[in-house]
């Protein structure tokens, strides 16, 4: 697969905040000195204004007493702007954990912002909240500043710019992942178009034609615990529909059984998953 190629001004800001953070945490910075970074990156790296798009100590108003989130990224200037994240910060010595997850999450809440970013400027995790009964947030992207590949980092970065999420970048983001979550992925891999094509491939290589039941059988033993879990959850119709007849035309012979059983495609596997 061919690297993404970035511009040099991005790399190059990508480099410095990477020393920037190197530095601070040998120095073992406290808050006050990790927020300036990461205002910086928010600057420097993703083009956001600190002044206009970046809204510090944010009041949340929830069941219980006002609180504040470290600061909400807004398109627009203003108290009054729509969050379009909220960031919860870190000193950068703290490793992040559900704890400081949970606290931001139920800012976004209270403040009907799908979008969650926690950071101790040298990890990056960025979460999307689906409200609901009880509310679920799922992690969407994470990364690394001091380790990962900086070609790697300038797409994580660039997802969550000031001209990305204008763009509407964070929609984009949610429906790769629901497409790409564990049940829409197993639910595609046992589904009767994926079912009738591993049937063929197996029965070409070994010469066997194994049952759906059976593949599907096979393919959960191949899965982690998690994942068959999942996979138990999806209800699978095995549920054949009838060949059509063909019609023999007049002056045409009907193929003969030995003709059929050489020509012959798997039996038909149609059917519906529901996830």
């Amino acid at each position: 697969m061919a690297r993404k190629t970035i511009n040099k001004e991005l790399r190059r800001a990508i480099s410095n905040s990477r020393r920037l953070i190197e530095k601070l945490m040998k120095a073992d910075g406290n808050e006050a000195e990790t927020r300036r970074r990461v205002e910086r990156i928010f600057e420097k790296v993703m083009g956001y204004d600190v002044f206009k798009h970046l809204s510090r100590e944010r009041a949340v108003r929830g069941a219980g007493e006002t609180e504040h989130v470290d600061f909400a990224v807004q398109l627009e200037p203003g108290p009054d702007a729509e969050p379009a994240i909220m960031v919860e910060l870190k000193r950068v010595g703290v490793d992040l954990a559900l704890k400081h997850l949970k606290q931001v999450t139920s800012y976004a809440i209270d403040s009907g912002c799908e979008w969650v970013l926690l950071t101790n400027a040298r990890d990056w995790r960025l979460y999307h909240v689906e409200f609901g009964q009880p509310p679920k947030t799922q992690m969407i992207e994470h990364w690394n500043l001091l380790t990962d590949d900086i070609t790697q980092l300038s797409v994580k970065f660039e997802a969550i710019s000031y001209k990305k999420v204008k763009r509407g970048s964070l929609k984009g983001l949610w429906e790769k992942a629901t497409v790409l979550s564990p049940d829409s992925l197993l639910g595609a891999l046992v589904g009767p178009d994926s079912r009738r094509i591993l049937r063929r491939v197996l029965r070409k290589n070994t010469g066997v034609m194994v049952a759906p039941k059976d593949l599907v059988s096979g393919i959960q033993k191949l899965l982690n615990e998690n994942a068959a879990i999942e996979l138990s959850k999806i209800k699978i119709d095995f549920s054949e529909k009838k060949r059509r007849t063909r019609k023999v035309a007049k002056g045409k012979q009907a193929p003969t059984k030995q003709e059929k059983l050489a020509i012959s495609e798997p039996p038909s596997d149609t059917g519906t998953t529901q996830t």
